[in-house]
Parts: structure tokens; C-alpha cells; sequence
């Protein structure tokens, strides 16, 4: 029985985009012509900031976009980057920095999607606003950025690429609002590519799982700052537990090798639509494991449901199509 439906195949396309090829990437620019240009977002710290510093090593231009003067004098003091103040939040920061990259002539072949923020709580509790700042910033922002760049993308035929998470994938009790935001950042990427295709932008989703990154002490900062703590909370033990383990990031893995798949997003001649970037077998086995705990779950039980063998042969498919 030959079997081919169209939303199995994306789906299988998610469940099978282990592994990352950077043999393939290449350099775009020709001799004697300028580097091509990134605009980076959320570039400060952690994964950002590894990106920044990998892509600029490598001889592309990067404008690193990032909050606080400390940071941007940081940037700046960098070889072949140039800081951009940019609150993905802020609409007048996105149109200045449309203005100072249109401005210095040299075109935009990618944008990179990085900027992200984590908000912790039970989602009985959680208060809407907190909702709120986690998709404006998280959903919201990478929507903004992209929208504005959208004219230079489009001359240059450039790359979109979005930092999810294998929390895009995962769900967990009180990260919901986190898990939540990067759900809805597969969908918009899987929706973008689609609309893009016709345009000769592509666009890449990259989920990591748990690097080095500030994130986590973040969100437990704005949680104490705003006066959130625990205490009162149903889920208090849990809550406090959570924001131990997040806020601790420093002694995880090197992003590197998220840096390295944002890379060939980038400039490779045959992108990927998915990068799934784990330190570990585990980390790679939750996620693949949950994605076909879902596959499984939409198959039980009705009408139409597949039996076995008709799985395996849409998996056989789905490999083929890759």
C-alpha cells in the first residue's frame, strides 16, 4: 500500500533531522567582494554571543544586536561586528537598526533569530502579563525582526533562521509559558518557510538542548525582582527546585556546536529545514521519543488510523523525501 500524507511527512522530517553535515557549508562571498552580512539578535550572551563570535571568526560581517551599552561596547570592540542597539520588543529599535543597516550598504543575507527569554510558573497562577513578555519577546520578536528585514532578505535571496528549542518540542510542568512560546516559534518557522519559499529566502529552525547559556539566572532574576517568588504557590517546593536547576547553566555544555548548525543554516547549499543540536544520546532520545509518543497518540484509535506496517512505509518515505 503506497501511503503519503503531507502532515506526517513534516512531521517525520522533525523526528529525523538528527545530525549536523558542516561539510557542505561553503563561502558565498567571491573574491574581492564584501563578506555577506548577519544581523544576529540577542547577541550579549550565551548562545548569541557564540554565534557572533563564530560566524565573525570566520570572515562574515555580524550585527550583533543586543540591549545594554556595556554590551554593545563589548561587540563593537569585536573583529568584522558591529553592535546594533535592538529591543526585539521595541518597534523603534527594529526601524533604527533597519535604518543603520540599510545604511551601510552592505546588503543582509541572513537574519538569526536568537533572542529569547524564559518565564517560569504554574499556568493556574501565572499571571497574564508574564504570558504576555513571554511571546512578545520569544514569538513576537522573531515575527517583528523578520517582517522588517523582510526587503533585504528578499534582494539578497538570504536565510532566516529561528532558535528554537527542544522545548519546542517538550513540554514540562512550570515551563510551560517557555515551552508554550517555542511551540508557537516551530509553527510560525514551518508557516514563514512555506510563504518564503517563492521568494528564494530560506528558513531554518535550530533546537538545542541544554547549553551554556544566561537564560535561566534571567528568568529567575526578573521572578525575584518582580516580587515572584515561590512562597504561596501550590507548586512551591517544585518551583524553588526548577529555579535552581535553570538558574545553574554556567557548567553545561559549550554552544558551539549550535553556533556551528546556525552556520550551515546560513551558508550551506542545501540547508535544512530542522537542526537538532543535544550534547548528549539522552537529551537526543527525550525528544525524539516525545515527537513519536505524539505520532502515536494522533494514530489511536479512529477511523483512519495506520496499522504498522503502514507506518514503517511512510517512515521509509519520509527518509527517502529528506
Amino acid at each position: 500500500m503506497k501511503v503519503l500524507h503531507v502532515q506526517f511527512k513534516c512531521f517525520m522530517s522533525l523526528v529525523l533531522c538528527l545530525g549536523i553535515s558542516v561539510g557542505s557549508v561553503i563561502a558565498i562571498a567571491a573574491p574581492g567582494k564584501a563578506p555577506p552580512a548577519v544581523l544576529v539578535t540577542g547577541a550579549s550572551s550565551g548562545i548569541g554571543l557564540r554565534i557572533a563570535e563564530l560566524l565573525s571568526s570566520k570572515g562574515y560581517f555580524v550585527y550583533a544586536g543586543a540591549r545594554k551599552k556595556k554590551d554593545l561596547d563589548v561587540l563593537n570592540a569585536m573583529k568584522n561586528v558591529e553592535a546594533v542597539r535592538l529591543d526585539v520588543t521595541v518597534q523603534d529599535d527594529i526601524d533604527k537598526a533597519v535604518k543603520q543597516i540599510n545604511k551601510a550598504g552592505r546588503g543582509l543575507h541572513g537574519v538569526v533569530n536568537n533572542a529569547g527569554v524564559g518565564v517560569l510558573g504554574s499556568l493556574v497562577e501565572l499571571d497574564e502579563k508574564d504570558l504576555d513578555f513571554q511571546f512578545d519577546v520569544n514569538v513576537y520578536g522573531p515575527y517583528r525582526i523578520t517582517k522588517a528585514f523582510f526587503p533585504l532578505l528578499s534582494e539578497s535571496k538570504g536565510r532566516v533562521v529561528n532558535i528554537s528549542s527542544i522545548s519546542g518540542i517538550l513540554s514540562r510542568p512550570l515551563v510551560g509559558p517557555y515551552s508554550m512560546s517555542k511551540h508557537a516559534l516551530e509553527a510560525y518557522t514551518d508557516a514563514l518557510a512555506g510563504e518564503l519559499m517563492s521568494s528564494g529566502v530560506r528558513v531554518a529552525a535550530i533546537e538545542p538542548g541544554n547549553y551554556a547559556s544566561k537564560i535561566g539566572e534571567n528568568a529567575k532574576k526578573r521572578a525575584m525582582d518582580l516580587g515572584k517568588s515561590p512562597a504561596g504557590s501550590r507548586y512551591e517546593k517544585e518551583l524553588t527546585d526548577i529555579m535552581e536547576q535553570i538558574a545553574d547553566r554556567d557548567e553545561m555544555a559549550d554552544p558551539i556546536a549550535v553556533a556551528r548548525a546556525v552556520e550551515h543554516a546560513l551558508f550551506s547549499e542545501t540547508p535544512k529545514a530542522r537542526y537538532l543540536v543535544v550534547p548528549n544520546q539522552g537529551e537526543a532520545a527525550w525528544t525524539i521519543g516525545k515527537a513519536m509518543q505524539e505520532m502515536v497518540q494522533l494514530n489511536q484509535d479512529h477511523p483512519y488510523s495506520y496499522d504498522r506496517d503502514a507506518l514503517v512505509e511512510m517512515l521509509d518515505q519520509a527518509l527517502q523525501d529528506l
